[in-house]
This record gives structure tokens, C-alpha cells and sequence, in this order.
């Protein structure tokens, strides 16, 4: 039977990214669509024992960015903001194998903002010129500036690398950092640490793609991953463990906050979408300049 199924190579790094593409593969979704989806794990920043081989200062060294350029992954995920970086630079840059933004969602992954008590910061404004823990170019860095140019001045908002989830946690109860930027499972690690969590948000995945990969095999995909993001917000819970195995024994289901798990079915990037995402990560000065709709963007799973 597996013969007859239509072979795709799509990669994960963080579990709370991914979840839906897991339990997709996990419930026989993709193979109820008639498709084989090998699941290429790559190192993220959210395993208790992961490198700094996801945190490279140029995102095209980085070993999921390497494999895609390379042909060995035909699609991925990551938080909006990465997935436009990576795929403007694809396309204004020579040198890369261009991807595609192809949908938003499915996965909103958290991500919060965590103080040590003892230093007594109590509010988003204490953070000025503070040193806050990112991954740069990854979700903790464009989320930490999301949240914070409400209260700060940009010139205000001081970011600096800090290493794996598991690195920051260390680096802010020890000072060395006046607050991190962490998504789940290490957030629920900071409050079962006694951390205090100053502010949080949810931050929605686009999906990217090469051009090799037709809209017809796209959109079974996305009907797979919708199937899962459904099954997943049902019982969150029956899917807890890849968040706990990435925590290394750090957690127990009870610590975990399964609020924070949220997924929707994958929907068209829109221009407007687009448009904006852009020029505010263009006015931070992440991403090259040069980009369009039209050169950036196919919703051929749709289409």
C-alpha cells in the first residue's frame, strides 16, 4: 500500500511548532490523503540537550535551512516572521534554493517573556535597555520585539543571544539576563521554577515550500494538518509527550499548561497579511529589502 502513496520529506525542529505535522502522522491523517510524509527531525533551540546548530548567526547555516537548500526537505514550518525572512532571502538573494510562503498556520506556538522575582522587575517597562535572552531570526526574538514596542521605544528594546531554551532558563535565574523570551515547554518549566512570566503571546507558523511541490499535494497537507489541529485541541493532553520528551524529564504532565497548546487549520496567505508582516520586519531591519507578493507568496494549494 505504501507504494502507492505520494512521498513527501517535510522537517520539524520544536515540538510546539510542529505538533499538528506529529499527530498527522501520528493518526494516519497524511495516509488517509494518500500520503507518505517522512518527518525530518533537525535540531531547535527547545530540546533539553539541543546545540547551538538552529542558532547560527546566518539562518542559511543552520541544519534545517541546510537540508532544505540542499533538496533533502520539501517543505517546513516556523514562526511567521522566520518563515518571511527566510523565504524574501531566498528569493532576492542568489545562491539558495527559493521557498514559497504557501499558508499561514497551523500551529500558534506561545511564547513568553520571563523574569527572575529577584530582580524585581514587575512590568514590561523595567525591561528598558535590559538585556532580554532571544535566538535571533527565530520566534523568541521577532515575538520579544512584538510584545515589547507597545511599551518601549525600538531604540529601547535590548535583545542579545542566549543560547538554547534550556540556556536562557539557566542564564536568568542567574543574573546574567534580566528576563528571556521562552516558548512551551520551557515556559511551563520557569513557573514550576517559581520564574514569573511579565507577558505572553500566542505567535502563528507560516508554512513554506519549494517549487517542486504542486498545490494538489499542498493541499492534502493542509487537510491532514487541519484534521490534526482539531484532534489536538479536543485532547491536548493524548499529545502532551513530545513537549514533555523535549523537556528531558524536566516536567510532568501536571506542570505542563495545556492552555497554551493552541492549533488552527492552515488558511492562504493573504496580501494584506503579507503586506504587513513585511514592512514591519522590514522596519526592524530583519529581512532584505526588495521582496513582493508576487515573488514571495504562492497559495497554489487553494488555487
Amino acid at each position: 500500500m505504501t507504494a502507492s502513496l505520494k512521498k513527501v520529506r517535510a522537517s520539524m525542529m520544536n515540538a510546539i511548532h510542529d505538533l499538528p505535522l506529529l499527530v498527522a502522522g501520528d493518526e494516519g491523517f497524511f495516509r488517509d490523503q494518500g500520503l507518505d510524509v517522512e518527518i525530518v527531525r533537525t535540531p531547535g533551540s527547545g530540546q533539553r540537550d539541543s546545540d547551538h546548530q538552529a542558532l547560527r548567526a546566518n539562518v542559511f547555516d543552520r541544519t534545517m535551512e541546510a537540508l532544505y537548500d540542499q533538496g533533502a526537505c520539501d517543505q517546513f514550518r516556523m514562526c511567521e516572521w522566520g518563515v518571511m525572512k527566510r523565504a524574501v532571502e531566498s528569493t532576492v538573494s542568489s545562491g539558495h534554493r527559493a521557498a514559497k510562503i504557501v499558508a499561514l498556520g497551523s500551529a500558534m506556538s506561545t511564547f513568553a517573556i520571563v523574569t527572575d522575582p529577584r530582580s524585581r522587575i514587575y512590568e514590561p517597562e523595567q525591561l528598558k535597555d535590559k538585556p532580554i535572552g532571544v535566538s535571533p531570526f527565530n520566534g523568541s526574538h521577532f515575538t520579544t520585539l512584538k510584545l515589547l514596542e507597545g511599551f518601549l521605544k525600538r531604540e529601547q528594546i535590548r535583545t542579545t543571544f542566549a543560547g538554547t531554551m534550556k540556556e536562557r532558563l539557566d542564564a536568568v535565574s542567574r543574573g546574567e539576563v534580566a528576563a528571556v523570551s521562552l516558548m512551551e515547554p520551557w515556559i511551563s518549566i520557569a513557573e514550576m521554577r517559581g520564574l514569573r512570566v511579565l507577558m505572553e503571546s500566542h505567535s502563528t507558523r507560516s508554512e513554506a515550500a519549494g517549487d517542486e511541490l504542486d498545490g494538489a499535494t499542498l493541499a492534502k497537507m493542509f487537510r491532514a494538518e487541519a484534521s490534526a489541529a482539531e484532534a489536538i485541541q479536543k485532547r491536548p493532553e493524548r499529545y502532551a509527550h513530545y513537549l514533555l520528551e523535549e523537556a528531558g524529564g524536566l516536567l510532568e504532565l501536571k506542570d505542563l499548561k495545556l492552555a497554551r497548546i493552541l492549533n488552527a487549520a492552515p488558511e492562504p496567505y493573504t496580501r494584506e497579511r503579507f503586506e504587513h508582516t513585511y514592512q514591519w520586519t522590514l522596519g526592524w531591519g530583519l529581512v532584505a529589502p526588495g521582496a513582493t507578493y508576487e515573488n514571495t507568496v504562492d497559495n497554489r494549494a487553494w488555487q
